[in-house]
């Protein structure tokens, strides 16, 4: 329910969640996020961000004309695919399920772009 309330907060940003179902193996999952030419894997051994750090991020996102995708980590991480890609994040040095890392994340989504329009959403 949080996860449709984010989404349709961002759908008028031209930002999209796309959940993966499960009816993709991992490997057929992967072979389709890389064809993005944009790609964070976000794993809890990742790069940490602020949320202004992460926002100037979202900035440049919507500069470059490119599509981005935002993948939260399968179980056991990205570890065996950061070779494909070396920007991974990190939400937080705790552990979530897929199912809160993925309002956390778009919740983070929202907050950038809220950050980048200059509401009062975030406070420091």
């Amino acid at each position: 329910m949080m996860l449709e309330a984010y989404h349709e907060r961002l759908k008028p940003r031209n930002i999209s969640i796309i959940h993966h179902n499960g009816k993709k193996t991992l490997d057929d999952y992967v072979a389709d996020l890389t064809k993005t030419p944009s790609l964070y894997l976000f794993d809890e051994g990742g790069e940490e961000l602020t949320s202004r750090e992460f926002a100037a991020l979202v900035k440049k996102w919507n500069i470059s004309n490119q599509d981005t995708a935002l993948a939260i980590g399968p179980v056991d991480g990205w570890q065996q695919y950061t070779g494909s890609t070396g920007k991974t994040i990190s939400l937080s040095k705790l552990t979530f399920p897929h199912e809160l890392a993925s309002v956390i994340l778009a919740e983070q989504v929202y907050r950038a772009t809220e950050i980048n329009k200059g509401t009062k959403y975030h406070r420091d």
